[in-house]
């Protein structure tokens, strides 16, 4: 069986159990805090276990896109080395919520794997969990008695609480499983060595391929167990070890889910997979072939790649396998780009989106590795300069700082560090690194993790009913609130059972307002979030536990004129979107949007800047459908299948049910899926004025734009600086040539003041090699020179570079009572040495208490204390 019929057996066979089949969930998770990547199978479906929403049915099945390489699930650092380990990976499941349990589980999985793939009996073992007395969870007696007459006592295994209970995270739904292994090793071994005594051991032949999770529990933050309000199945099948056994593989990259991409490597660098004269580019081969999977359906997804959170992790894995491909296939120029093409035809017919994308996704991967391989040839030139000094001092660790530079200047992941370092002998020093690293964070650090107790539960919902859309106002009653610590103090999150405030959500910001309790006390909400499928309303008031606790019918009232004010906003946003579809061609796709009641931004695949001319066609045709006073054409419940037939324009990364609103302002010119709040017409709008545009990465531009009163106070503050500027000017009657001649006037004088400061650079200069100290393997200049700027002392140990050989330089001057410093040593002996400017400045920076930083040839700092620049500069001579 191909891949593509074993992923089709599996989804047929479930329905033909009346179960549902639903599409697989982005992979970037949405509306969960605790998630940073959907991790699992069951993640989208968590809230029907914790019964906060109703599931379409009470049987679904499914595949799921999934990433594990961060927080409790993280898998990186083995893929490449193992022959079943990935970063993204699917997991076929079936799920039941609260309809069948583990008899109707067991017994299913086991017709599927020995009737429709036919995998041999005698080489599956199960286990089942054996219990835990410290949680208060008995033996699995059940499950037990259910895998006894199927496979006998002698291939049933105990497990473990780390093996057979099953927890989503440190809180959450969770319960007892039995695992399903597969033996796949040759006859002969297998009579030698017994396949039950290999379960769980990391031996690659013999594997889990199925975890059966019979969900009863909810694990609280205190740790306790408490049972769910009805029991359930969830299911996970791994799909490419499964496509391993059925295919009578001894690995995952030996099927057709990754062959494709390995022999299009393998014509790409002229080496064979499975060659045992080349380990590493085996390696290198299974580590590209998986990333590219991770990285094009994250970017598909809507998650590009970026310097934090959930975009590092992407550029991590991205950057992990060019480094491969550098060093292990010769690959010196881009290449990890070309894969994306084969990738998507791969999965045409499975993930969509990733076709529908191709292009966009192939261009920013592309940026991507331009990016990372600038500074990767130096960042291993510099990497094994350090090797190099170390095996001299006859150490094993690359210290801490190392680590770091290498990764805020060179790009290099802490873990690529470490797996070179490895490669090559050495470790890292990861406690080092981590000081290093928060340190920089305690100059940057933005929110403070929350610290959330257990909801404190008031009574039964069956869910969150939202009536925003018809309603400004609701009677309703508090189901639960729970007590977060933030960085600036407590808030209250309070869910209702209905609610007119709007949850932040697909780039709208969510709702303000009050809540009014008994005898007319208020509680502000300041915020209102989405959390998983609950309506999470935000408040900063003090001590509200017993007027919570207490509180009957509640009156929850919203902002109306700053839901007026987003209203505008967002349908703007759907306005704009269909005009620049309209003006610079149907590639343009929704990579991003955040809007309130001051300002839309929106972020948007295009591979160039957006002209002033473009800007202005784009405003032009926005503000002529505001003028024609579109009346809203709202939809719901329908089909999403049918929504799509008609037309109607989805956001990929987007998570879409069975039944979607349709937002329609002429289905000939907007007609969009949306769950955001609009107007009533086009007309409410006003009028829409852009206030940038610009680059937001490889791919992607962002404009800003603002409607209606803020758009004219915009305009009216734009006129009042051009009338400030023409009185300063004495009211020229062209004030644009007025301008150009002051800027003409500017530079004219500017030339004149750099060749007064280059004259007195030169003078010092020549004073400055009198005064050199002349060593066996170095010339040194120390001294406190005066120099108009701190671009000036670059200037100047750059020139004396030129006329000096082996030198090492260290200024230090005061501008305008503030101190700054410079090292300079010439390259060959940082080469030679291993010294380091950075290093050195950032010592000597302590004198003028200050800090700084650069390049190991060149590095400059500043400080507040003038005084202890000749302390600074006195401390050098006894450097060298």
């Amino acid at each position: 069986m191909t891949s593509h019929q074993i992923r089709q057996a599996f989804l047929d066979f479930f329905r033909s159990k009346q179960h549902l089949i639903v599409p697989s969930a982005p992979l970037v998770a949405k509306n969960d805090p605790t998630l940073m990547f959907n991790n699992s199978g069951m993640a989208q479906f968590k809230d029907f276990f914790l019964g906060n929403g109703t599931p379409p049915s009470r049987r679904i099945a499914d595949t799921q896109k999934c990433l594990r390489v961060s927080g409790k699930h993280n898998d990186l650092e083995d893929v490449g080395f193992d022959t079943y380990h990935h970063t993204m990976f699917e997991m076929l499941g079936n799920w039941s919520f609260g309809d069948y349990f583990k008899k109707e589980a067991i017994e299913w999985a086991w017709e599927l794997l020995t009737e429709v793939y036919q995998l041999p009996k005698d080489r599956l073992y199960v286990s089942v969990f054996e219990g835990n007395s410290g949680d208060g969870v008995p033996f699995d007696q059940e499950a037990w008695d259910l895998w006894k007459p199927i496979v006998g006592e002698d291939r049933i295994i105990l497990g473990n609480k780390k093996d057979n209970f099953w927890e989503m995270g440190d809180t959450g739904p969770c319960g007892p499983c039995s695992e399903i292994h597969i033996d796949l090793r040759p006859a002969a071994d297998v009579a030698e060595i017994p396949g039950k005594s290999l379960v769980n051991n990391d031996h690659p032949q013999v594997v889990e391929i199925w975890n059966l999770v019979f969900m009863q529990f909810e694990r609280k933050a205190d740790g306790s167990l408490i049972p769910l309000p009805a029991t359930h199945v969830d299911t996970g099948m791994g799909f490419e070890r499964l496509c391993m056994a059925v295919q009578g593989k001894t690995s995952n990259y030996d099927t057709d889910v990754f062959q494709n991409t390995i022999q299009v490597l393998e014509t790409m660098s002229g080496k064979k997979y499975g060659n045992p004269d080349e380990p590493f580019a085996d390696i290198a081969m299974r580590v590209i072939s998986d990333h590219i999977r991770a990285v094009a359906f994250a970017i598909t997804d809507g998650q590009l790649p970026s310097n934090n959170k959930a975009g590092y992790v992407i550029r991590r894995i991205l950057r992990r396998a060019v480094r491969y491909g550098y060093s292990n296939l010769g690959f010196q120029e881009p290449f990890f780009y070309k894969l994306v093409p084969v990738l998507a035809e791969q999965f045409k017919d499975v993930f969509t989106e990733l076709k529908a994308q191709e292009e966009f996704v192939t261009r920013v991967i592309l940026e991507e590795e331009k990016s990372f391989l600038r500074t990767l040839e130096s960042g291993l030139k510099r990497l094994d300069n350090v090797v190099v000094s170390l095996k001299e001092k006859a150490l094993n660790t690359i210290p801490g700082d190392e680590v770091f530079e290498l990764s805020d200047t060179f790009g290099f992941p802490v873990d690529l560090t470490a797996l070179i370092a490895r490669e090559k002998g050495f470790q890292i020093d990861e406690i080092g690194f981590q000081d290093a690293l928060a340190e920089q964070k305690k100059r940057s650090r933005q929110d403070a993790a929350k610290e959330a107790t257990d909801w404190i539960e008031l009574r039964e919902a069956d869910g969150v009913e939202f009536l925003g859309y018809d309603f400004e106002e609701t009677h309703s009653h508090i189901v639960k609130y729970r007590k977060v610590k933030t960085k600036t103090g407590e808030e209250y999150h309070i869910v209702l059972d209905r609610t007119p405030f709007y949850a932040e959500m697909g780039g709208q910001v969510g709702d303000t307002g009050i809540l009014i309790l008994n005898e007319g006390k208020t509680v502000s909400i300041i915020d209102t979030k989405k959390e998983n499928d609950l309506f999470v309303h935000i408040s900063r008031d003090k001590n509200l536990d017993e007027a919570l606790q207490n509180a009957g019918l509640v009156t929850a009232q919203i902002d109306i004129a700053r839901r007026d004010r987003i209203k505008a906003n967002h349908t703007a946003t759907h306005l704009m979107l269909s005009s620049m579809r309209e003006i610079l061609g149907t590639h343009i796709g929704q990579k991003g949007s955040y809007l309130n009641d001051e300002v839309l931004r929106f972020d948007f695949s295009h591979f160039s800047k957006v002209s002033h001319e473009e800007l202005q066609q784009i405003e032009d045709r926005v503000n002529q459908k505001i003028r024609e006073d579109i009346a809203l054409d709202e939809r719901r419940n329908v089909p999403i299948q049918q929504a799509l037939d008609a037309g109607a324009t989805a956001t990929f990364g987007e998570k879409y049910g069975d039944f979607v609103r349709l937002i329609i302002f002429d289905p000939t010119f907007s007609f969009e899926l949306c769950g955001g709040t609009h107007v009533p017409s086009t007309g409410k709008i006003g009028i829409f004025k852009f206030i940038s545009e610009g680059s937001v990465s490889a791919g992607v531009r962002r404009v800003e734009a603002v409607t209606g009163e803020k758009a004219l106070e915009i305009m009216r503050q734009q006129e009042e600086r051009l009338d400030k500027i023409k009185d300063l000017l004495k009211n020229p009657t062209d004030l644009v040539k007025a301008v150009e001649s002051l800027i003409d006037e500017k530079n004219s004088l500017q030339k004149k003041i750099a060749a007064l400061e280059n004259e007195k650079i030169q003078a010092l200069k020549s004073g400055l090699i009198e005064s050199m100290e002349t060593h066996s393997t170095f010339n040194l200049i120390v001294a406190k020179v005066s120099v108009p700027s701190a671009e000036s002392l670059k200037q100047l140990s750059y020139e004396l570079r030129d006329q000096v050989e082996n030198l090492i330089a260290v200024f230090g001057t005061d501008i305008a009572g503030k101190p700054q410093l410079s090292v300079f040593i010439a390259e060959n002996i940082v080469q030679e040495t291993g010294l380091n400017a950075g290093k050195i400045v950032k010592d000597l920076a302590k004198e003028i208490r200050g800090g700084g930083g650069g390049q190991p040839f060149f590095a400059t700092a500043g400080g507040s204390d003038a005084s202890g620049l000749e302390t600074a500069l006195e401390k050098v001579k006894g450097l060298f």
